[in-house]
């Protein structure tokens, strides 16, 4: 009697079948960038974190790093230049954060609703943010200027006799500079918000003229809280980018007069680039990055109660 020949156990069956050939090219493709994200990311936080419980001096080379401990964090909340850079990051936050929002808010209002040639301002608001940062810094160095700058003459011939010094005054320079950054950065805020508007159902606003809604009726009880998604993004990313600041304080300032600019990023430079002191450098990036993730999470926890 012939026996009965039995299919495989599935167990037995081939392994490399065509879906796991697709998902193994597909892996393969992804291994580049994986490999670069762990040598570039993973790698680098584990180094710096491991660098800010040790003191090196960059110029020693790698044998110069020597294990401190909790050294370099107990200097760090000691240092007035780092207490004062906290505070300045703040204030800077507050100056280019929330009022940047809001002003770009009713300007793309505006120009969505009551403005010919739309496309004209949106460019015309988008140029500053493309454009090069330090060369828009030198443009309002220039304005600010002290004495011969034309608003401070404009102040002038107002009436005012002493107008503010504004970059070389320690009361204002940051004003100043956040002044600089909330324009250049405005433009894109617009689009962002314009692109927003266009999302909004024009029956709505059609069902509240028949209700016999006020233009500020409707922009507080429906356009505010249509938008509420974008206004959260450009908050989250603008609170984070406001923590971030360097490139024009150097250029203008470089943290005076009397440190009165200096921010945390401004710090981890003149440690790590200026001085040299890597490890110091890096526990001043830790707590730059512990701040902004607990601005972030208190954010999101803002957003999902709400």
């Amino acid at each position: 009697m012939e026996a009965v020949q039995r299919p495989a156990p599935e167990s037995r069956r081939k392994f490399w079948t065509p879906k796991r050939k697709e998902a193994l090219i597909g892996w393969l493709f992804l291994a580049p960038e994986i490999v670069g994200m762990l040598l570039l990311n993973v790698f680098a936080l584990g180094f710096s974190l491991y660098l800010s419980l040790s003191n090196w001096d960059l110029l020693s080379g790698v044998k110069g790093i020597e294990f401190a401990g909790f050294d370099n964090y107990i200097k760090m909340f000691h240092d007035p230049t780092i207490i004062q850079a906290v505070k300045n990051n703040l204030i800077y936050m507050v100056l280019t954060v929330p009022i940047p929002i809001a002003i770009a808010l009713v300007l793309s209002v505006l120009i969505h609703n009551s403005v010919f040639f739309k496309s004209y301002f949106k460019v015309a608001f988008f140029i500053p943010y493309i454009s090069s940062i330090i060369a828009v810094a030198a443009v309002w160095s220039a304005l600010f200027h002290p004495s011969l700058g034309p608003i401070n003459q404009f102040l002038m011939d107002l009436g005012i006799s002493n107008p503010p010094k504004w970059l070389v005054d320690p009361k204002t320079s940051l004003l100043a500079i956040s002044i600089i950054s909330s324009w250049a950065g405005l433009g894109y805020t617009i689009i962002i918000y314009m692109a927003g508007l266009t999302n909004i159902s024009n029956e709505i606003y059609e069902a509240a003229d028949i209700d016999g809604a006020s233009a500020i009726k409707k922009f507080f009880a429906i356009t505010v809280p249509m938008l509420r998604p974008t206004t959260f993004f450009l908050l989250i990313t603008m609170l984070i980018g406001s923590f971030k600041v360097f490139d024009i304080i150097a250029f203008l300032t470089e943290g005076g007069p009397n440190n009165s600019s200096t921010v945390l990023v401004f710090r981890i430079y003149e440690e790590g680039f200026k001085y040299y002191n890597m490890g110091y450098a890096s526990a001043i990036s830790w707590l730059l990055f512990a701040i902004i993730g607990l601005i972030t999470a208190l954010t999101w926890k803002m957003r999902n109660e709400e």
